[in-house]
C-alpha cells in the first residue's frame, strides 16, 4: 500500500530544484551579491535595491571580502579553530542581544549532547560590528514589512544568514497581531554557519522554510566545516573570498591562493573523508561518538550542477547528498580547480535554466526504471542527475536512498495532521480517565492534593499512567513540529490549541505535585523556573498567541468572559505551584526575626493574597480549589494566623 502510493507522487526534490532554477529568483539574488563583493571594503558591508523593479521584493546582499580581511594578515598562522571557532549564543551578550529567541533557546538532551545555540566565531563578529551601524540600522528600517531576499556569496552568504536570522527575531517579537513578512535568505557557496542545536532552535521557531542555500557540486567551501577545526586551512579560504571580488586591490590579494594540484587535492580527501564520517554518525542510531566538528546545515540546501538543481530540506538528507554529490566528482572532466568550483554560481544561474529546456528526462538508460516505477522513481534519478550524480558515480545508489527517505520523512504534514487528529481520538480515555479521578475529589481535598499525598492507591497509580501516556502523546507531536513534519501554522489551528490548554489545565498540576512529592523543589529549585517542561511553556506561548490575535485583550471582551460558576478547570495552570511558593514562605515568616526580611516576605504574600483573590472572586479556578482540606484553603487559615500575630505584634510596638 506504502509503494503504492509513492508511485503516485512526483519527486518534490527534482521539481522544487527544476522550479527554483528556471525563475528568476537565483539570477537575480546571484547579481546582487556579485555587485556586493565587488564593492568590498570600500562598502557598508552590504548593498540594497528597491523592489520597484523586483515585483516590490527587495533584495540585500553582503559582501564576505570585510570578513575575510579581518583575517588575512594571520591568514598564513591562524587555526581555523581560532577562527571559525563555534560561540554559544547565550554565552556572547552581544549575541544574546541580537539574537533573543536562539540564545534563550534551551539545549535538547534529548536530541543530541545538549549544547546551547551556537555560531561562527567569524560571521558572528562581522555581523555584531555591521548590526551595530546607523547604515544598517536605518536599512532595517527602510525594509520593515516589506518582502526581503538577503543573499551573499561565501563569508557574505553566513552573514547574510545571520541577518536574515535577525530580522525574523526582530519581526517575529513584534505584536502577535503584526503579520510576520515573507522573508527568504539565499546563500551561494556559504559556509556552515551552526551546531545542530541552531538548527533545531530554527525548526522550532518555523524559520527553516526562509533558508535557501545554493551549493555547486565541487564547491568546498560549503562542506569544509564539516573537518576539525584545527585541520581548516585558513589561507587558502580567505584567500578564496578575497579572490572572488572584482578588480582586487594589492591589499586584498596579500593572501595568495595558488596551490598545487597535490595540495588541492588533500584538501578534498580531507573534506571528503569528514563529511562522510559525518553521514556514517547519522546512520547510527546512537553513534558512540560524534565527528571532529560541531557545525551542521540547516534550511533548504539546492545541490546543483550544469544539469539542473534538486531541492533536499531535512539536516539528514542535506548532509547525504552533500556527501554523495562531492563524493561523486571523479567523473572524467569534472575535476575543476578549487577557485573555479566557488566561483561558478554565475555561470550556473545561467545555465541551468537552459539546459533544463534539452534534458527533460533520466538517461536512456534509466528508462525501464520509468515504465516499472513510474513518476516517483523516475523524479529521483533526474534529482540525481540534476544535482551531479550521473549513472556511473558508485554514490547514486546511496543518494537514492535518501532521497526517498527524506521524501516519506516530510512526505505530508495534512496528512500527518490527519494521523495525529486520529491518534489524538485514540487517547481522549486517558484524559477522561484523569477528569474522572479529579471529580471523585471535588469535595474533599481536590485532585491536586489527593495525587501529591497518593490518596487511594489504585486510583492513584491509574491517574499516574494516564498522566505518563498524555504527555508521551504531546512531546511526540511538539517532536514532529520541531522536525517540519506538521502545518506550518499548526500551533495557530484552534483545534490543537484548545485541546493542547485544556491537557495542560488538567494535568499540569498532577506534574506540581510529583515535584512536590519527590521534593524537588528542595534540589532543584522552585517549579516554575526549573521544573516545569518545555511543553507548557510552549503550550502558554501559543495560548497567549491566540489572546492577542483574537483582541481578548480588551477590557470590554474581558468584561463579556465573567463567569456565573466556577471553571471547570483552574485557569492558571501553574497556581498550584503558587500555593505551594505561599505556604513555605509563610512558614519561613512565621520564625522571623528580622524585621526587614519579614515585612519583604509579608509582601510577597500579600501580593499573593490579592492574585488569588482576584481569581476566586472572578471565578477562574475549580472548585477543587475552594475544598475543605486542599493546600489552597489550608493556606488561607495560616494566612489569616500570620496576619493576626503580626497585627498584634504591630500593635505592641506602639504601645512601647
Amino acid at each position: 500500500m506504502e509503494d503504492a502510493e509513492e508511485n503516485s507522487m512526483f519527486e518534490t526534490s527534482h521539481v522544487l530544484g527544476a522550479l527554483l532554477a528556471s525563475s528568476p529568483l537565483l539570477a537575480r539574488a546571484w547579481d546582487r551579491c556579485a555587485a556586493a563583493t565587488a564593492m568590498g571594503a570600500a562598502s557598508s558591508g552590504f548593498l540594497h535595491s528597491g523592489g520597484d523593479v523586483d515585483g516590490g521584493t527587495v533584495y540585500v546582499a553582503f559582501s564576505g571580502v570585510q570578513a575575510a580581511l579581518s583575517v588575512a594578515g594571520a591568514a598564513g598562522v591562524a587555526s581555523g579553530a581560532d577562527v571559525f571557532a563555534p560561540v554559544e549564543l547565550r554565552g556572547d551578550a552581544a549575541g544574546a542581544r541580537v539574537f533573543p529567541q536562539l540564545a534563550a533557546a534551551e539545549p535538547d538532551a534529548g536530541a543530541g549532547d545538549g549544547d546551547s545555540v551556537a555560531v561562527q566565531a567569524l560571521a558572528l563578529r562581522c555581523f555584531v560590528k555591521l548590526c551595530g551601524s546607523p547604515e544598517f540600522q536605518m536599512l532595517l528600517n527602510q525594509i520593515k514589512g516589506k518582502e526581503v531576499v538577503f543573499t551573499g556569496h561565501s563569508f557574505g552568504g553566513a552573514i547574510a544568514a545571520l541577518a536574515a536570522l535577525h530580522y525574523l527575531c526582530i519581526s517575529s517579537s513584534s505584536p502577535a497581531s503584526a503579520p510576520v513578512p515573507p522573508v527568504l535568505c539565499v546563500t551561494f557557496g556559504s559556509p556552515l554557519l551552526g551546531n545542530e542545536a541552531l538548527s533545531r532552535a530554527i525548526l522550532r521557531e518555523r524559520w527553516g522554510g526562509s533558508f535557501c542555500h545554493v551549493v555547486s557540486q565541487h564547491d568546498v567551501v560549503p562542506r569544509l566545516l564539516f573537518c576539525p577545526l584545527d585541520a581548516v586551512p585558513v589561507r587558502i579560504i580567505v584567500g578564496m573570498q578575497l579572490q572572488q571580488r572584482l578588480g582586487c586591490t594589492r591589499h586584498a590579494c596579500a593572501v595568495s591562493v595558488r596551490v598545487t594540484e597535490s595540495e588541492q587535492e588533500a584538501l578534498r580527501q580531507l573534506i571528503q573523508a569528514h563529511i562522510r564520517s559525518v553521514a556514517m554518525e547519522q546512520k547510527l542510531a546512537a553513534p558512540e561518538t560524534r565527528g571532529g566538528s560541531p557545525y551542521r546545515p540547516f534550511g533548504t540546501y539546492v545541490l546543483c550542477s550544469l544539469d539542473g538543481a534538486a531541492c533536499v530540506d531535512s539536516l539528514t538528507a542535506a548532509v547525504q547528498m552533500l556527501y554523495a554529490t562531492f563524493a561523486a566528482r571523479c567523473v572524467p572532466g569534472s575535476v575543476t580547480s578549487l577557485e573555479a568550483a566557488h566561483s561558478c554560481y554565475g555561470d550556473l544561474v545561467l545555465k541551468m535554466p537552459q539546459q533544463l529546456l534539452f534534458k527533460r528526462r533520466p538517461n536512456t538508460i534509466d528508462a525501464p526504471l520509468m515504465v516499472f516505477n513510474s513518476n516517483y522513481d523516475a523524479g529521483i534519478s533526474l534529482a540525481l542527475e540534476a544535482s551531479g550524480i550521473h549513472r556511473e558515480a558508485t554514490e547514486g545508489t546511496t543518494a537514492r536512498h535518501w532521497l526517498k527517505a527524506s521524501k516519506r520523512a516530510g512526505r505530508s504534514p495534512s496528512m500527518n495532521c490527519a494521523g495525529l487528529a486520529m491518534r489524538l481520538g485514540k487517547i481522549t480515555p486517558s484524559r477522561a480517565q484523569i477528569e474522572w479521578y479529579k471529580a471523585s475529589f471535588d469535595a474533599d481535598m481536590g485532585y491536586y492534593d489527593a495525587f501529591k499525598l497518593q490518596r487511594s492507591t489504585k486510583k492513584f497509580h491509574h491517574a499516574n499512567m494516564c498522566r505518563h501516556k498524555l504527555a508521551q502523546f504531546w512531546d511526540g507531536v511538539l517532536s514532529m513540529l520541531d522536525n517540519s513534519q506538521l502545518p506550518h501554522d499548526f500551533h495557530r489551528r484552534a483545534k490543537w490549541v484548545n485541546a493542547a490548554r485544556f491537557y495542560q489545565l488538567l494535568v499540569e498540576p498532577l506534574d506540581i505535585a510529583d515535584y512536590h512529592r519527590n521534593n524537588l523543589h528542595r534540589t532543584r529549585g522552585s517549579y516554575i523556573s526549573h521544573g516545569r517542561e518545555r511543553r507548557y511553556e510552549l503550550f502558554d506561548k501559543w495560548w497567549k498567541e491566540r489572546d492577542a490575535l483574537a483582541g481578548m485583550g480588551d477590557a470590554s471582551t474581558t468584561a463579556n468572559r465573567l463567569r456565573s460558576k466556577y471553571a471547570g478547570l483552574t485557569q492558571d495552570p501553574c497556581f498550584w505551584a503558587r500555593v505551594e511558593e505561599a505556604r513555605e514562605l509563610t512558614e519561613r515568616a512565621k520564625v522571623e526575626h528580622d524585621v526587614a526580611s519579614l515585612a519583604m516576605k509579608l509582601g510577597s504574600l500579600r501580593e499573593f493574597e490579592r492574585y488569588s483573590g482576584e481569581l476566586v472572586e472572578s471565578k477562574e479556578v475549580s472548585i477543587d480549589v475552594l475544598a475543605p482540606q486542599s493546600s489552597y484553603t489550608l493556606w488561607v487559615v495560616e494566612w489569616k494566623e500570620l496576619k493576626l500575630k503580626d497585627e498584634i505584634r504591630t500593635a505592641l510596638l506602639f504601645q512601647i
